[in-house]
């Protein structure tokens, strides 16, 4: 059933978690993988469409900066040519007036033709376009022969032959020299040159022919026609007016070609390109003044620019072209690929980072699978153990009080040790079960911890009570020192303290065999500052002096792991001890409730720690040699669990270790320091104070080991014995011996604690240095002499007897010492009984009910109650508990287990309280209405008994009632402090 219902509860939680994870699983990030390639491609189609868009772009930009550039050149050609043009108009305009005023006005004439020829030559430069000019007067018909008579030859055509007769003719009568070769041409003859004259003199404005071949260059030129005046025109005159008044025309020749060349020439510094000039007044059929009918360079680009030679006539233009094709725009290309490579990486970046989001969140996905499954996995073993550790112990809970029962009969010894080495069996299962269990709850985070007032150096005297027998058989020497800064009683865990403490002192005894185990505890404020403190030890510490025979100022002179802690630096932390042991109530208003924070540390000389395995010391069911020929037993979880007790602690733990020398472990906790009140309640709970009837003696200590005679010393003053450290036997004799003052600081010398490997190495009798001494006149009696030894034979124990010695093995504890010393110098021990005698008063005479579905559990915890005098009576559920318990009922405790079929514990503790409630509810009223005197109030202690140790908390048990916790098997101790809560102990009941 249990199975059943923890595989369905298994079940639940996986499922829960899963729906939490899939509700997460929705919300993702980035897209899914299966659409990340695609989602690529895309970007790397848009990324092309980008970046050819800003090559066009940009090799638009280009071809129009070159067509901006082209414009401006042939815009500046055209101007200039055009500029040009215009002057040298101006020019022939200026000779037509010219010839008006001098030849025709003048009478005579003030011109002729060498006059003529001779100003045209001075002044050509005026006229750079020019090929030459000419003047051609007018002649009737009628005045034909008379002309030619006056001029002595006659008019010719172009074809320089005879003109025929015409209406009116044009021969050429003034020529500059370049041209003189027209003379006597009749201008009229030409087909170009008549319908100029024509169009000039009826216009009144210069015109031009439209391109022909010039007659000696052959060039393709023009001819500007200019009419000459014989008098002035009337304003706005008639076209019949200026035909009448005209006497000639001026005309002046334009080479086109030789003009254009001289002009390009002029811009060959910036001639990239190719000028074609043209007369477009036929549209079309343009006539090209300049330049190839098919030219060459770059034909995708051209750019026109009108020409403005002064005849509406006439019209031209300039065509420019590139020499050279328009070259790759490598400025766009390197932009385009660059901004394509940025976009692609930026691309496959995204691409790639999202690939490794989404690997990351399946595998996250995965984890948190993992997760669920392992929370689960955690809770099913939790369960597991709790039921696994429920059914083990119920058993041994049966066989451990079985055992304790049956070692309380008469048995033989043969019985007797089989049964008690059973019982030790049993209680080793008890204790790997704890471990085990102890590092469950600590996984499960439900091990929470105790806060309560307790005795540190108590706590530290039992642990060394437990490894008193194996240290002694080793012959190791095992000790104890706490500082007196530290507190007496503190508050915190005393169990998880005691657990740390024994789990490192309990290796430390399994891997030592020779040597020395030494605790020591400080404050962790005193520890750091003890290496700066120099001054020296009280009590008389300049008088001990090494022995030679040691290499090392150890505790024992064995090397230790931690080459700090050795005498030179032990002295320091011990230096502000008084002279007296003072009790932590006694300081305690001087700090009062603040944290303390102690150090620890289990110092060893054993087989110390590999190197290669000092890494995983820490980790749970691990072990320095995990082989099966191994030499020592233990289940590697030990550390591990002292290492989360002292984090929860809040404190830290490490270790030095050197292999074949040892290991020191330290640790740090911190505790709270007890409030007054706090304190009191503990002091009345122990029975086992130290006796005050020691203060006032003085014993010395005869060590050559400065460490071991402090520890002693430690011992002593914890007892109020005053106490001086000498180094040899020698050294005591010759200073305390035989005629000399017995007396330190005017006190008389009680005891003398001498070691037994010192006391074998130097032989020496004190007996009979100390015999007879006499001071003042007073005659004292010999000190008590005491052997301390951590082991010793029989014939070293009958010769240290035979010379006056009391022996006392280590290792020191205060209360051992207490005992010894007591009986040694005959004190009365006025301290109460032990703890058995002390159970027995408190549960002599009352009546309890046990309650346990389990017969054998009800055997041994009615058998244990009646070891110790209560009358018990024990009932199998929780609901034949109920019954027993209606009210009234004489019961004074009930012991009632947990887990039980119908009715479990909790429930039955619930009802009981009710039950217990209503009767005192129901009392209250009545005393309110009688005002009677004051009745007994129901509450009737009830104690958890269960074996759950990870389900049966205490917090669990208190919400449901119940006023404590007992876990199974029962142990006096735990029984004694269950009960002492709640029951006076009877004086009367042994």
């Amino acid at each position: 059933m249990g199975e059943k219902m923890m595989q369905s509860h298994h079940m639940v939680t996986v499922k829960v978690n899963e729906q939490q994870f899939n509700s997460k699983r929705k919300h993702r990030f980035v897209p899914s993988q299966s659409y990340l390639p695609k989602i690529f491609a895309f970007w790397i189609i848009c990324c092309t469409f980008f970046s050819i868009g800003v090559y066009f772009s940009m090799d638009t930009y280009q071809k129009e900066k070159r067509k901006e550039g082209l414009v401006s050149m042939c815009d500046q050609r055209a101007r200039m040519l055009q500029d040009q043009f215009s002057v040298s108009v101006n020019h022939v305009h200026a000779l037509a007036i010219l010839v008006s005023t001098f030849h025709y006005e003048k009478n005579p004439s003030a011109i002729d033709q060498k006059t003529f020829a001779e100003y045209t030559a001075r002044t050509a430069f005026e006229r750079p376009l020019l090929s030459g000019v000419a003047y051609a007067e007018r002649v009737l018909d009628s005045e034909r022969e008379e002309f030619e008579r006056e001029h002595g030859w006659t008019i010719k055509t172009m074809e320089r032959e005879p003109s025929p007769i015409r209406d009116e003719y044009s021969p050429v009568i003034f020529s500059q020299e370049t041209v003189s070769y027209i003379e006597s041409l009749d201008m009229m003859s030409g087909e170009e040159d008549r319908e100029n004259i024509l169009r000039a003199r009826a216009s009144g404005k210069a015109v031009l022919t439209s391109p022909f071949r010039l007659l000696g260059s052959h060039h393709l030129g023009v001819v500007l026609t200019f009419p000459v005046y014989r008098s002035k025109l009337p304003q706005n005159p008639t076209e019949h007016e200026r035909v009448e008044a005209t006497a000639g025309y001026l005309g002046g020749a334009f080479d086109v070609e030789s003009l254009v060349e001289c002009l390009l020439g002029q811009l060959a510094a910036n001639h990239p390109i190719i000028v074609n000039v043209s007369d477009v007044t036929n549209s079309s059929d343009p006539l090209i003044m300049y330049g190839h009918q098919n030219p060459s360079g770059d034909p995708s680009l051209k750019h026109v620019s009108k020409l403005d030679f002064g005849d509406p006539f006439r019209k031209h233009e300039m065509i420019c072209r590139y020499l050279n094709e328009a070259p790759i725009s490598w400025g766009a290309v390197t932009t385009a690929v660059f901004i394509f490579t940025i976009f692609l990486l930026i691309g496959y970046t995204g691409y790639k980072s999202a690939s490794h989001i989404n690997k990351v969140e399946n595998d996250y996905d995965e984890m948190q699978k993992l997760k669920v499954q392992a929370e689960a996995a955690d809770v099913a073993k939790s369960q597991f153990l709790a039921t696994v550790s429920h059914e083990i112990r119920t058993p041994m809970n049966g066989i451990l009080g079985m055992l304790a029962l049956l070692l309380d009969t008469d048995l033989s010894s043969t019985q007797r040790d089989y049964a008690q080495t059973a019982q030790a069996c049993g209680k080793s299962l008890i204790t790997l079960i704890n471990e085990v269990l102890d590092r469950a709850k600590i996984e499960a985070g439900k091990l929470e911890l105790e806060a309560v007032p307790f005795d540190l150096r108590s706590i530290l005297d039992d642990v060394l009570s437990l490894f008193s027998d194996e240290s002694r058989r080793k012959g190791v020497e095992l000790a104890v020192f706490v500082s007196d800064k530290v507190p007496e009683i503190v508050m915190g865990d005393p169990g998880r303290f005691r657990q740390v403490i024994t789990n490192l002192v309990g290796n430390s005894v399994k891997f030592t065999e020779h040597g020395h185990i030494f605790v020591q505890v400080h404050l962790a404020e005193q520890k750091k500052d003890g290496a700066k403190n120099n001054t020296c030890l009280n009590g008389g510490s300049e008088s001990v002096i090494s022995s030679g025979a040691f290499h090392y100022e150890t505790l024992s002179g064995y090397e230790t792991a931690d080459s700090h802690n050795t005498w030179d630096t032990f002295k320091h932390v011990i230096a502000d001890n008084g002279l007296y042991y003072e009790s932590a109530t006694k300081v305690v208003n001087d700090d009062l409730s603040r944290n303390v924070t102690v150090m620890v540390s289990v110092e060893d000389t054993g087989i110390g720690i590999p190197l290669k395995a000092q890494d995983r010391v820490f980790t749970p069911f691990m072990q320095a040699d995990s082989s099966t020929s191994r030499n020592y037993g233990g289940t590697g979880i030990g550390l591990s669990i002292s290492k989360c007790l002292v984090e929860l602690m809040g404190g830290h733990i490490s270790f030095i270790s050197r292999p074949e020398i040892g290991s020191t472990f330290s640790f740090t906790v911190s505790f709270l320091r007890c409030e007054k009140h706090a304190v009191g309640d503990l002091k009345k709970s122990h029975s086992d104070d130290l006796p005050a009837s020691f203060k006032g003696l003085n014993a010395i200590v005869i060590d050559g080991k400065p460490v071991r005679a402090a520890v002693t010393g430690y011992y002593l003053k914890r007892l109020g014995i005053h106490a001086e450290v000498v180094s040899s036997i020698k050294r005591a004799a010759t200073t305390f011996g035989r005629n000399r003052s017995v007396i330190s600081n005017d006190r008389k010398l009680d005891m003398i604690l001498v070691e037994k490997d010192l006391w074998i190495s130097e032989d020496v009798d004190l007996s009979l240095h100390f015999h007879g001494i006499k001071q003042n006149g007073h005659v004292y009696k010999l000190p008590k002499m005491i052997l301390l030894a951590t082991n010793i034979t029989n014939t070293e124990e009958e010769k240290a007897k035979a010379v006056g010695f009391s022996v006392i093995m280590k290792p020191l504890r205060a209360s051992m010492m207490a005992a010894f010393l007591m009986q040694l110098i005959g004190m009365e021990n006025k301290r109460q009984g032990n703890r058995s005698s002390s159970l027995r008063g408190l549960l002599c005479g009352k009546k309890i009910l046990v309650v346990d579905d389990n017969k054998v559990n009800r055997r041994v915890a009615a058998g244990a109650l009646k070891k110790f005098g209560a009358d018990v009576e024990c009932v199998e559920s929780g609901k034949a508990a109920l019954s027993l318990l209606q009210l009234p009922h004489t019961f004074d405790a009930c012991f009632m287990d947990i887990q039980m079929p119908e009715m479990d514990g909790f429930e039955a503790t619930r009802r009981i309280r009710e039950l217990e409630s209503i009767a005192n509810e129901q009392q209250n009223g009545v005393l309110n209405c009688d005002g009677g005197t004051k009745r007994h109030r129901w509450h009737m202690p009830i104690l958890a008994m269960t074996a759950d140790v990870i389900l049966a908390r205490l917090e669990k048990c208190l919400q449901c009632g119940m006023d404590g916790y007992v876990s199974k098997p029962f142990e006096e101790k735990n029984l004694y402090q269950a009960v002492s809560k709640f029951f006076e102990s009877n004086p009367n009941s042994d």
